[in-house]
């Protein structure tokens, strides 16, 4: 079975388009609610909730992590920059996952993975850290090997492959020789101990390939999962999700 994770960052984009002002005390007064979402996707059969916050508090606040860490059942993933004042704020929620992720303020949602091969030093402190505390790392690269390599030649327990690219080109010329590259990414990533998780840009349709991919744990589907939701309703939207993976 591969287990799916929720993310929830596009539920909370809805909800600042209107409410980005809200103070903590109108919790209760603005919608759509991130936490509620996160709530009904575990009912529906989510494995994990994942959630972004980023450095300029774009989708997801401070208040719906301290209120997930309190209420979500199954585990929570937190995905986060390397930085030291994102590690130290993992530190203190002691989530059950982080995944670190790159971040640019000039994009709309993460593209691209993480350059672990640049940033060598900053990512072996973070990974540390966090094993260290109990707290399982994931590394979130493109399927590249020598980033395949050097995760796990730093000590990350997971990695979860960007599935961005395969997922532009799913109407192109170009599907084919991506989603070779995430094949060979798993291959070699299982063959150093890596535990491969996948995710971004997954959907309906694309998931039917994607499930094939070797080795694969866990996915972490977000967009396409909010957005069904809108005409199904969050039990149906991730129950189908769940089917569609393990059919």
């Amino acid at each position: 079975m591969i287990l799916l994770g929720v993310n929830i960052d596009h539920c909370a984009t809805l909800r600042q388009a209107r409410y980005r002002d809200a103070g903590p005390d109108e919790v209760g007064a603005v919608e759509p609610d991130p936490v509620e979402f996160a709530l009904q996707s575990e009912q529906a059969g989510a494995d994990g909730i994942t959630v972004h916050l980023r450095e300029d508090r774009r989708h997801i606040q401070d208040l719906d992590v301290r209120r997930l860490r309190r209420q979500v059942r199954t585990r929570l993933n937190l995905e986060m920059a390397c930085t030291p004042a994102m590690i130290a704020y993992a530190l203190e929620l002691r989530p059950e996952f982080v995944c670190v992720v790159p971040e640019g303020r000039q994009e709309v949602t993460t593209e691209g993975g993480l350059d672990v091969v640049g940033n060598r030093e900053r990512v072996r402190e973070c990974i540390a850290a966090m094993n260290a505390a109990g707290i399982k790392t994931s590394l979130f690269i493109d399927p590249d090997v020598p980033q395949i390599e050097l995760s796990a030649e730093l000590g990350a327990p997971f990695i979860e492959l960007h599935t961005g690219a395969y997922a532009h080109a799913y109407f192109t010329p170009r599907r084919a020789a991506e989603f070779e590259r995430l094949r060979a990414g798993a291959v070699r990533a299982h063959q150093a101990g890596l535990t491969v998780n996948a995710g971004h840009g997954i959907n309906y349709e694309n998931i039917a390939e994607v499930r094939t991919l070797p080795h694969l744990y866990e996915l972490n589907i977000g967009h396409s999962i909010v957005s069904r939701a809108l005409f199904t309703g969050v039990d149906e939207a991730v129950r189908e999700m769940k089917r569609r993976m393990n059919s």
